[in-house]
This record gives C-alpha cells, sequence and structure tokens, in this order.
C-alpha cells in the first residue's frame, strides 16, 4: 500500500506539471491574438467549425489566408477594428499539459485588463515585434508583471520573418529587455524568436533560424517548472463554510470547508485561528468525504479542530509561529481599475481571501509612473490604470501576508460598498520595491536562447 508521504509527493508533482496558466501581453500590434491563434491551430487544438468560422470570415475580407487572431479576438469591436479589448480566455491541452491561457490588450487604456490576466499567470509571454523593439507599451507590461509577481517571463521576439530572420536583430532587443527586467527583480527571461503569422518556432523548430538553438515556445510552456512544494509553504486555510449538520448521525460534528491557499494541513498540527489569534490543533481532516492525514494547496478540504472554539467564516486558519499580527492599518500597492477614481477618504469594501470588511482610504502615498518606475508623490486619487501606494484602515483586523511572499494570502480587491463593483486589485506591502534591484543583469556574453 503507498504511504501518505508517497501519496503526497506523487499528488504534488502531478498538480505542478500538468496545468499552466499563462498570459500575453505587449503592445498594439505586436501580434499577440495571432501567437495565441498560431499556438491554437498548430497544436490542432482548434475545432473544425471554429476554423471554419475563421475561414469564412477571412475569405470575405478578400484575405487568402486564416486571420488566426480571430480565434481569440471574439468581440464584434475587437474583429472590426483588428485589435484586443478585453481579456479572451483559451483552455487547451497536449500530450504534456494543460493549459489556460489569457490573451490580453495592448492598448495603454486596457493596462487594468492586463493586471486582471496575469494576476493569477503563472507565466508571461511578453511579445515584441522584431522591427519596433521595446516599445513603451513593452515596458509597462513588464513591470506590471513584476509587480505582480508573475514566477516567469518570455520574451517572444516576433515577426522575425520581417527582418529577414537576423539574429543580431534578435540578440539586440534580448540583451536590451533582459538588462530591463532584471532591474525590475525579474531574473530569468527566455528569449524566443518566433514567427506568428509564418509558425516560425512557436509549435515547430524554423528551418529559417539555424542559429537558434532552443526550443520552441510550446516546448518551453510544456517544460517549464510551474508550481512550488507545498512544504515549503506556511498553511494557510481561509475558512469558507462552517459545517454543523446537528443531526443524529452526527450530533456534534463542526467542521470548516475551504481551500488551502498554501502549505500543508497535517492531523495534529498546532494552528492558530486569525484574527481571533486561539491557538489549537488539527484533529481531522475531511476531503471527498473521506478522512485523510495530510492536505496541501489547493484542495478543498474540511478541517475538524481538537477544541469547540468560535470560528467563522472569513477567519484564516494558519500554521502556528508563522502568522503576521493581525491589523486594522494596510499598506498595499494597488492597481485602480474602474473608471470612477479612487479618492482620499473614499470609504470601501476590502475582500481577503473569504473575508470582506468595510475600509476607508486614509492617504494615497505616491503613484508609480509604470514607464518610467518613478514615484510621483502628493497624489489626491488613483484613475483608471494606475497603480500607486496606499495606506487603507480598516474596520476589522486581517491577517495579510506580504504579497512578496504569498500571492493568495497578500492579494485583496477593494470593492464598491454602493454597486458592488471592484475598484482596485492590491498587493500587500511594498511589493514593487521588493522586486526592484534584486537580480543582476545578465552577462553580455549570457545568450539564454542558445
Amino acid at each position: 500500500m503507498t504511504s501518505t508521504t508517497e501519496q503526497f509527493t506523487g499528488l504534488a508533482d502531478h498538480s505542478a506539471t500538468t496545468l499552466l496558466r499563462f498570459a500575453t501581453a505587449g503592445s498594439v500590434d505586436d501580434g499577440k491574438s495571432t501567437l495565441v491563434g498560431r499556438l491554437l491551430h498548430d497544436s490542432k487544438s482548434v475545432l473544425t467549425d471554429q476554423l471554419e468560422a475563421v475561414e469564412r470570415v477571412s475569405a470575405s475580407r478578400g484575405q487568402d489566408t486564416p486571420d488566426l487572431a480571430l480565434l481569440t479576438d471574439g468581440l464584434r469591436a475587437e474583429r472590426e477594428q483588428g485589435i484586443t479589448i478585453d481579456v479572451a480566455y483559451r483552455y487547451f491541452a497536449t500530450a504534456r499539459r494543460r493549459f489556460i491561457l489569457a490573451d490580453t490588450p495592448g492598448h495603454v487604456q486596457y493596462t487594468r485588463n492586463m493586471v486582471t490576466g496575469a494576476s493569477t499567470a503563472d507565466l508571461a509571454v511578453v511579445l515584441v515585434d522584431a522591427r519596433n523593439g521595446m516599445v513603451e507599451q513593452t515596458r509597462r507590461h513588464t513591470a506590471v508583471a513584476a509587480l505582480l509577481r508573475v514566477p516567469h517571463v518570455v520574451l517572444a521576439v516576433n515577426k522575425m520573418d520581417l527582418v529577414g530572420y537576423e539574429e543580431a536583430v534578435f540578440a539586440s532587443i534580448a540583451e536590451e529587455f533582459t538588462t530591463y527586467a532584471a532591474t525590475l527583480g525579474v531574473g530569468s527571461v527566455v528569449a524566443i524568436p518566433l514567427s506568428a503569422l509564418a509558425g516560425d518556432n512557436v509549435v515547430e523548430p524554423s528551418a529559417n533560424m539555424d542559429w537558434y538553438g532552443g526550443r520552441t515556445l510550446l516546448e518551453h510552456l510544456e517544460t517549464v517548472a510551474v508550481g512550488s512544494d507545498p512544504r515549503e509553504e506556511p498553511a494557510r486555510f481561509p475558512v469558507q463554510y462552517v459545517i454543523r449538520p446537528q443531526s443524529a448521525e452526527h450530533p456534534d460534528y463542526r467542521g470548516y470547508a475551504g481551500q488551502i491557499a498554501s502549505g500543508v494541513l497535517r492531523v495534529g498540527d498546532a494552528v492558530t485561528v486569525l484574527p481571533s489569534g486561539h491557538t489549537t490543533a488539527v484533529a481531522a481532516i475531511d476531503a471527498l468525504g473521506t478522512q485523510t492525514e495530510v492536505a496541501w494547496a489547493p484542495q478543498s478540504v474540511t478541517v475538524r479542530l481538537t477544541e469547540d472554539i468560535d470560528v467563522s467564516r472569513g477567519d484564516l486558519i494558519a500554521a502556528t509561529g508563522t502568522v503576521h499580527a493581525p491589523t486594522t492599518d494596510i499598506e498595499a500597492s494597488i492597481c485602480h481599475l474602474n473608471e470612477r477614481p479612487l479618492r482620499v477618504g473614499a470609504r470601501v469594501l476590502l475582500k481577503h481571501t473569504t473575508r470582506t470588511v468595510r475600509a476607508v482610504v486614509k492617504d494615497i502615498s505616491y503613484r508609480i509612473d509604470i514607464s518610467t518606475l518613478e514615484r510621483r508623490p502628493g497624489a489626491e486619487e488613483l484613475r483608471v490604470n494606475d497603480i500607486g501606494h496606499v495606506v487603507l484602515r480598516t474596520a476589522e483586523p486581517l491577517a495579510l501576508d506580504p504579497y512578496a511572499d504569498n500571492r493568495r494570502t497578500g492579494s485583496f480587491l477593494l470593492i464598491d460598498p454602493a454597486d458592488g463593483t471592484t475598484l482596485a486589485a492590491g498587493m500587500a506591502g511594498e511589493s514593487f520595491e521588493t522586486l526592484r534591484n534584486t537580480a543582476a543583469p545578465a552577462a553580455a556574453d549570457e545568450k539564454d536562447w542558445v
């Protein structure tokens, strides 16, 4: 019979390698939608009727070949203008891995959509037009990926066919991008030269770039190591629902259901319930109707505790000795997502994991110029697409981890209490600053693409 340890190791490895969430980013007309369409088409992830529909639309426009960008640009305005406006999610799979792809817009006014698409991504593919090199929006999207702590970044130098497949062009862009990314704390960048339109190095290796010795984009997506070992992270379990049947069969059953945000929970582990601070231990763990000795992120389970203490939805069960003291004063970086400005004094709702509390914006410390990375102090408001640093005061204490330490329990949303619309996405702590100057630029003679 397989031991609990063996089961844990096998399942942890399986969950870390079979699903990749990734987002595309880059400036307008760099070819993001075409790249996604090519990736889906050449990996045979497009249904016949979808391809036929694209072929009909392309033919009606007088195009000789299918416009693969139409596979992702589904809004009428997107097809009419030839741009991406909203985030387009696509789900596909190969024999080696399953994928959730977010094709994000390139226009400056839709930066908030890029934030949405990249917020849960394990990897970001930043496209650059080989003819234009890095532009302002390239830097903006790279900075957003760094701010959101996306673990892996791929530089896709697209439209190599339009520069004669010249290695020197690719090498220059790769060096400039790698140096810039390093200033943001992005320590590892994989650069791939490709042509989404012609299919070079997207799924199949290019015969036009024999100087490139690296993997194709799909090969990299299939093999990049994602996820982390839950045993190396502190346990965090936000309570979503309290189960109390009070039936004849289970008269004393009291369980706390939810999804483990990070780490591992074992029967017998000492845990602290926040924000109350009560310390107890895990008595039992129920998963899929059966008891288990151990569970790990991101499993959904029901946890029972040894003591009958007051625990309700929104509380956080955490490994004792690893928790940060709950506080009502929160400093955070936020990306403003709403057309209505966020002003000092604004009253909002703050949603952190399964807990929602009232809060007020005490101060806007500064706004970040995402193009130059400069701080602009003295801001009275943040407008749509702005990124800034704020101080919030909550009506009830919250136990947030620094976002730099834990993306799940260090993030939150600000919500308009009047109509329930999302105002901003927040990251606790100086998450952007901790990324800066943490990695030296790659050496000039170091080529990740060879």
